[in-house]
Order: structure tokens, then C-alpha cells, then sequence
């Protein structure tokens, strides 16, 4: 036997050792449910031969079956929580056969190749990574029968199932596609693959469905109740979920080891697909994870906090990583194999799939409302800078001015006096002269912004729970929550079902084909992933006040609102990025020194009494 083939067969022995265990878990607390039950019986059995006899042994017969008879019916309240307790499965964009024919037969290829089961089914993750997802679950076999009847192309959908697919779903990270090409694609797909082959492990496959019941349990007994009688007909839930926290807690170690076998058998096994491959490909992944990271928090971010949602963050990637490769030597040469044929390619609308990841994105690190409408609409790439970037600055500068007129603050001594409403002239100068007086003017101007802010965002967060319906009385995306040609669309919950046929699905119910897999984490508040923070009140001073300068600059100078790929809203002077306004407008914030900015102002040529452009 070769070295690679060894180290798989330990591996795999190792995970189904440790599945036995898990089983084994399962058959001991069993046995102790069944326990009281068997004494009684014996008690009995006992009675009726005579030979245990006279009142003290009736009263402990009678005591033996009370006991049993509790035991069994929490054994069995237990049992029908795990059994019916919904896994959580991770929010995806499903992709049907019809929609990625390319990518399936890649898949099945690689799967071929590893002589292991092909997955069942293709779903893409707005994230930097990839993962076998077991939805075997009831739950998930009664939401795919509803989208089989809305659409029969849908993998694994049809008549005569049991479960919704006997082998799990690939899921694969959407960056992945649109940065990597399609041989490091398949390279780093391999080992992901390879998993199929121990999951299909009858005893590792038992022992995954126990333990991720196990947790449903948990999960669902934790879950808040609302109303003084709900809380009642709660406690019975508590009682099921202590037991079944404490069978988790047993199983945990066996559960870890179980998995880190199945990983090393997989990882064997792709070992002969594709290896030196494979290590090059790495580096694309860890590239990726940095361009996506950076790509949400500084682009898309503030284009989600002004209600817009970037329709094409995938696409994104690959210009915010081709610009760190021109800016970091480090990268240097990655963008030469930019000439290969890109993954993406593999879908038949990459634009579709792209639209449905960003807006999932969007509702997992952000919370956007589920239904665009609006106050929560696409924006473009080219529409960046001016729907996003110079609507940010302005609103911030408006939301500026209005908490300096909250706190009486006069307008600056060169603009002028008030205008026809007796508001302050909107000028920079009142705002340096402000901050530049001193005596804890910085301190009480961040507080009144933070509480502006903070009732913004509830304003925001309230429309979102109410939206108001769209032009024509509809609510939900433009085309009506549908996709035709290279359009996608969400449904009314924030996923889509890419199925390439030219619809998608419009109903709520599905969460394995096309529905609301969101509705499986449970009462969970969205964002489920918060990007960032919460910021200070001295972090949102400066925003804002670098928020007015770039409002003065493009008013008075003749600058431009722009897109920089990795550091999101900037401005052009000369149509050249000036990346250098955060230390001087820090200076001023933090320390009330308005001689850096003014020398900053000076050599952009920014008039800082001239009023200037408000939301």
C-alpha cells in the first residue's frame, strides 16, 4: 500500500472510530432511558410468579412504573426535539444544473477522479471558502419539495425522495469563482470533494445527523419566548434542552476528532488530483480573503449604510486584487494569469449569480431589508461615485450642520449671516472655527453626532421592518422579484434561486432550493455578521469632518467624488486620488489644531467660506 493510500485508510479509521463512539453515546442514553422501564418489568414479572410479595413490594412496583413511565416520556420528548430540531444551514445561493452546466461537470469530473460520490448539488456563499453541507434534514426535504413543484430543474428534486439528497451539497465561496481560474478552481475543490467519500460512511453519516440534532435541540430551547403563557409551555423545552446540552457536551471531543479524521482522508485522497497545483492556488485563496475583506468593509459598507446595495461585489474583487498587485510588489504578478480562462466562466449568467451573492451579502453583514425597494436599491459599479460616494459626504454634511444649529453655533465670521430659514451658512470655515475654539466644543459636538447617528439608524432600521411598497405598488426588486437574461433578483427574503431558465423563485418557504435560508438561524437580529464595530463618537466626528472638506473640495476646487478599490470613497484633485486628508482633519478633531488641514485646504485650493451643497 502506498503512503498516500495508508494515510487515508488511517484517517478514515480514525473518523468511523470516533463515529462508534458517538453511536455508542447514543445507544448508553438510550439504555439509561429504558432502564426504570426494564426494573419495572421485572418487578412485575416477579410479582407474578410470587415470588416478591406483601404491600412494601406493590408500593415499589407502583413507584418503579411512575418512574419509568416519566423517564419514557422525557426519553421521547427528548427523541422527537432531536429528530425534528432544524440543523442550521448556511445562507447560500442555490445553482441548478441549468444555470452552471460547466461547473457540475467540473465537479463531477474531479469526483470521478477521486473515485468518490459526486455532491448533490452546487450553492454559492458570499465568503472566502468552501465546504460539504449536509441537507438531509426533514425540514429541508419539505422546503425542496415545494420548489421541485416551482421548479423541476432544481437539483436533486423529485419524485420518490426521501431525503432531499443522499450526498451533500457543495458550497462554494463566490469570490472564489471570479477571482480564481478555472484549473486553480478545480485544484482547490479537490479536497472539498474528496469529503464525500467518508461522509457517505453509513456510522459517520448516523453520527453527524445525532450530533447536529444534538445542537438543533440546544438551539431551539434557547430560543426567547415572548408572552408570560409562551414562557410556561417553555419550561417543558428547558428540561429538553439541558438534557440534550449535556449529551452535546459529551459528544464534543468525539465529534472534533471525528472531523479532523474525515479532513485528513480527504486531504490524502486529493493528493493525487492536482497537488502542485493546488499549493500555488493557495496563495489566490489567502489573496482573495484579503481583496473580500477589504472590498466589504471600505467599498461596499458605505454604500450599504446610504441604502444602496453594490449588485456586482464578485466582479469587485477582481479589480480591488488587480489594484493591490499594482500597489503591492508582493502581489506583483498575479494579474498575469489574469488571461486565463476565469471561473466564472463556468456559469452560464455570472451576472446573475453575482447580483444574488451581493445582495445576500449585503442582508448577512449589513441587514438590509429583504425587499428592494425605495430606500434599498442596486447601484452599479459607475454609479458608485455619485450615487454612493457624493451622497455620503452630503448627507454627513448636512447631519453636521444640523447639530451645530442644534448647539447654537453661529455661522463663521466670513460667511456672512444667516440664510432665509435662520439657518448658519453651510461653510467649512464654521465648522474649523468651531472645533479650533476649544473648551470641550470637539467633545460635545462627537456626542451630538453620535445621537444624530444613532437616531438615524433607527429611523433606517424601522423603515426596514415597514418598507414601503415601490413605484407601481410592488415591493421586492425591480423586475418583480424575478431574473430574466443577465438580471437576477432575490426573493421577498434575501436569496435567490439561480436556476438559468430565466425565473426564479418568488416564494418564502424554500431554504435548501430557492427559499429563505435565512429562516433557519432562527430569531437571530440581522446582520448575523457585523462587519465592524460600533464607532465612536470621536471616529464619526472625523468622519464627518472629512466628509465637509471633501464637500468644500468638490464645490469650491473643482475635485470629484471617486472609487478606490481598497480604501472605498476617496477624491480626485487633477484626477489623482489624494489619500492624505485623515491626518490633518485628525489634528484638527482630536486636538483642535486647524494648521494642517488649512495647509491642506491651501494646496487644493479650497475656499472655505463659500457655502457649500447639503443632501
Amino acid at each position: 500500500m502506498s503512503d498516500t493510500g495508508a494515510g487515508e485508510e488511517l484517517g478514515a479509521q480514525a473518523a468511523r472510530a470516533r463515529a462508534l463512539a458517538l453511536l455508542r453515546i447514543r445507544s448508553r442514553a438510550t439504555a439509561v432511558a429504558l432502564l426504570p422501564a426494564a426494573v419495572a418489568v421485572v418487578l412485575f414479572a416477579a410479582g407474578a410468579q410470587g415470588f416478591v410479595e406483601g404491600g412494601g413490594w406493590d408500593a415499589v412496583r407502583w413507584a418503579v412504573t411512575a418512574c419509568a413511565v416519566i423517564t419514557l416520556l422525557v426519553a421521547a420528548a427528548v427523541a422527537v426535539a432531536v429528530v425534528r430540531a432544524k440543523p442550521a444551514v448556511s445562507p447560500t445561493v442555490p445553482l441548478s444544473e441549468k444555470a452552471a452546466p460547466d461547473l457540475y461537470r467540473l465537479v463531477r469530473d474531479l469526483a470521478d477522479r477521486l473515485d468518490v460520490p459526486a455532491p448533490s448539488a452546487i450553492a454559492l456563499t458570499p465568503d472566502c471558502d468552501s465546504w460539504l453541507e449536509d441537507r438531509t434534514h426533514p425540514a429541508a426535504d419539505r422546503a425542496a419539495k415545494d420548489a421541485a413543484r416551482r421548479d423541476p430543474g432544481v437539483p436533486g428534486a423529485g419524485p420518490g425522495r426521501r431525503r432531499v439528497q443522499a450526498a451533500p451539497v457543495l458550497v462554494i465561496g463566490s469570490p472564489f469563482l471570479w477571482w480564481m481560474r478555472v484549473a486553480e478552481l478545480r485544484a482547490v475543490l479537490a479536497p472539498v470533494v474528496a469529503g464525500t467519500g467518508p461522509s457517505a460512511h453509513p456510522d459517520i453519516a448516523a453520527a453527524r445527523r445525532f450530533v447536529r440534532g444534538l445542537d438543533g435541540a440546544v438551539a431551539d430551547a434557547a430560543a426567547p419566548a415572548q408572552g408570560a403563557v409562551r414562557k410556561v409551555l417553555r419550561l417543558p423545552h428547558a428540561l429538553i434542552g439541558r438534557i440534550a446540552r449535556l449529551l452535546l457536551r459529551s459528544c464534543h471531543s468525539h465529534a472534533s476528532e471525528m472531523e479532523r479524521g474525515v479532513a485528513a482522508a480527504a486531504s490524502t485522497r486529493a493528493q493525487a488530483v492536482d497537488y502542485g497545483l493546488r499549493i500555488v492556488a493557495q496563495e489566490q485563496v489567502g489573496l482573495a480573503y484579503a481583496g473580500w475583506d477589504r472590498l466589504l468593509t471600505r467599498v461596499a459598507l458605505p454604500a450599504w449604510r446610504m441604502g444602496r446595495w453594490p449588485s456586482r461585489l464578485d466582479a469587485g474583487v477582481v479589480s480591488a486584487l488587480t489594484e493591490l498587485s499594482r500597489r503591492d510588489r508582493l502581489a506583483d504578478g498575479f494579474t498575469s494569469r489574469l488571461g486565463e480562462r476565469p471561473a466564472c466562466d463556468l456559469l452560464e449568467e455570472p451576472g446573475a449569480a453575482d447580483e444574488a451573492a451581493s445582495l445576500l451579502a449585503a442582508r448577512l453583514f449589513h441587514g438590509g431589508p429583504a425587499q428592494a425597494g425605495p430606500g434599498w436599491s442596486p447601484v452599479d459599479w459607475q454609479q458608485y461615485p455619485e450615487e454612493v460616494v457624493d451622497r455620503k459626504w452630503r448627507t454627513e454634511a448636512a447631519r453636521l450642520h444640523r447639530v451645530l444649529d442644534d448647539m447654537g453655533v453661529p455661522p463663521a465670521a466670513s460667511a456672512g449671516a444667516s440664510d432665509a430659514a435662520g439657518a448658519a451658512v453651510p461653510t467649512l470655515a464654521r465648522v474649523v472655527e468651531h472645533l479650533v475654539a476649544g473648551n470641550g466644543s470637539g467633545e460635545e459636538l462627537a456626542a451630538g453626532i453620535s445621537a444624530a447617528v444613532a437616531r438615524d439608524e433607527a429611523q433606517a432600521e424601522a423603515a426596514a421592518r415597514n418598507p414601503q411598497p415601490a413605484a407601481g405598488g410592488t415591493t421586492g426588486s425591480a423586475d418583480g422579484n424575478s431574473f430574466n437574461g443577465s438580471d437576477s433578483a432575490s426573493n421577498v427574503n434575501g436569496s435567490a434561486n439561480v436556476n438559468g431558465s430565466g425565473s426564479s423563485s418568488t416564494s418564502g418557504d424554500s431554504a435548501s432550493a430557492g427559499g429563505d435560508v435565512l429562516e433557519f438561524w432562527g430569531p437571530d437580529p440581522l446582520p448575523l455578521f457585523p462587519l465592524q464595530p460600533p464607532r465612536t463618537g470621536t471616529e464619526l466626528l472625523a468622519d464627518h469632518v472629512a466628509a465637509m472638506v471633501c464637500c468644500a473640495a468638490v464645490d469650491t476646487a473643482g475635485a470629484a467624488p471617486g472609487l478606490d478599490w481598497l480604501d472605498g470613497p476617496t477624491l480626485l484633485v487633477d484626477g489623482e486620488r489624494r489619500s492624505d486628508l485623515g491626518t490633518p482633519v485628525l489634528s484638527l478633531v482630536e486636538d483642535g489644531d486647524a494648521g494642517p488641514l488649512r495647509s491642506w485646504l491651501s494646496s487644493v485650493g479650497v475656499r472655505t467660506d463659500k457655502p457649500v451643497r447639503l443632501a
